[in-house]
């Protein structure tokens, strides 16, 4: 326990073990032999509203297959937000596409609509709009965005599951969806991912390419497509079962602490919370996050320590994607990094200034929330 007494993570009881040595003693643990897998994903596709679900070793491969599947190559294009977890931007460049950052809406860090669009060019192949700490995009306008340019819509959920978005869940949002399953997200097995999709034929194809290229009842190696090997292990999907069975209850608890946590640190001077798209009518709340505009690089990072020297699970936020040296190993576009951040001043301005709280910090009692709340006013005044 912290020395305010948070919620530890990940949780677990009883359930996890159980499934641990059901997996164990089912005699396989691999996929293709065991249940558990299988039995995962027909849970997770319907607590998610999609089609079908496919179990994968990490959200980062679970993006690639996505795109991979929606036919993203050599020479394309994938606009993505600006601010987001490198592996979004990755996800296309192992696949030999060029990321194509834009920028945010300054309120929700979302992949803003207006700039998605403007990143759209002749070799566009896919848009992923990322559900920043488990708030929705705009996928009105997104949705819209799609069908009049013809680009199809990859849905980053590594932060969003069991959003709801106008009461429609992730997966009934009409296209391809990935999540992640590493330690510090909404549900884990220490790492995982999955894919969701909208039908069966894209479903289909992700299969073959998370499995070698070779179909279930391969006998003779007769692989179908180019592929890697992304199938997950049985006991990981075990865990996974485990970790959905409290998810709701946890998202609900979140539900109930998050506006609490956000009048408070709004009553803080110099604080700036997310803010919430009222569209987002169920948010699971991956990370509590905020900014201090004026308390930017290293005195932000002084505070985030003074917060964890506290007991408050506090992080800077992800960097601009065009902001690490990853981004321009490869498939980074025509462009400096002065005119993307040009190109991206909300995002720009939310590497320098952003803070983020672990989950769990939403788990806590009433009174907890109150004391994070007090912990986080005095260390901005003392910044």
């Amino acid at each position: 326990m912290s020395d305010i007494g948070l919620p530890e993570w990940p949780q677990y009881d009883e359930r996890e073990r159980a499934g641990l040595i059901r997996a164990l003693e089912q005699g396989h643990w691999w996929r293709m032999g065991g249940g558990e897998v299988d039995a995962f994903e027909r849970e997770f596709a319907e607590h998610e509203g999609a089609e079908h679900a496919l179990a994968v070793t990490n959200g980062t491969h679970a993006l690639e297959l996505a795109l991979q599947v929606l036919g993203v190559g050599p020479g394309d294009e994938v606009v993505v937000p600006a601010f987001t977890f490198i592996s979004s931007s990755q996800a296309a460049q192992r696949l030999g596409a060029v990321a194509v950052p834009a920028d945010i809406d300054p309120d929700t860090y979302c992949l803003d609509a207006e700039a998605a669009e403007a990143a759209i060019g002749p070799r566009t192949r896919a848009i992923m709009p990322v559900h920043m700490a488990g708030q929705i995009a705009d996928m009105d306008r997104l949705g819209k965005l799609s069908a009049d340019s013809g680009v199809p819509l990859a849905q980053d959920a590594a932060h969003a599951h069991g959003a709801r978005w106008n009461g429609r869940r992730v997966g009934e949002l009409g296209s391809v969806a990935a999540y992640s399953f590493q330690e510090g997200k909404l549900m884990t097995a220490g790492e995982g991912g999955a894919a969701t999709f909208p039908d069966r034929e894209s479903y289909e194809e992700a299969f073959l390419r998370h499995s070698c290229g070779r179909p279930r009842d391969d006998r003779g190696y007769r692989h179908r497509t180019s592929g890697s090997n992304f199938r997950m292990n049985e006991f990981s999907a075990a865990v996974l079962r485990s970790q959905l069975s409290r998810l709701d209850e946890q998202i609900d608890t979140r539900e109930r602490r998050a506006p609490a946590l956000t009048r408070l640190l709004a009553e803080i001077p110099g604080v700036v919370p997310q803010g919430r798209d009222a569209r987002a009518d169920r948010v699971p709340h991956y990370m509590a996050m905020f900014r201090v505009p004026g308390l930017a690089g290293e005195r932000r990072d002084a505070l985030v320590d003074d917060l964890v020297s506290r007991g408050v699970p506090a992080y800077v936020v992800f960097r601009a994607i065009y902001r690490t040296d990853a981004f321009w190993e490869t498939g980074a576009p025509d462009a400096t990094v002065d005119e993307l951040a040009a190109r991206c001043p909300n995002a720009d301005a939310l590497t320098d200034d952003g803070i983020w709280l672990h989950h769990r910090t939403l788990l806590a009692t009433e009174e907890q929330i109150h004391r994070v709340a007090e912990i986080v006013a005095d260390a901005v005044r003392a910044a």
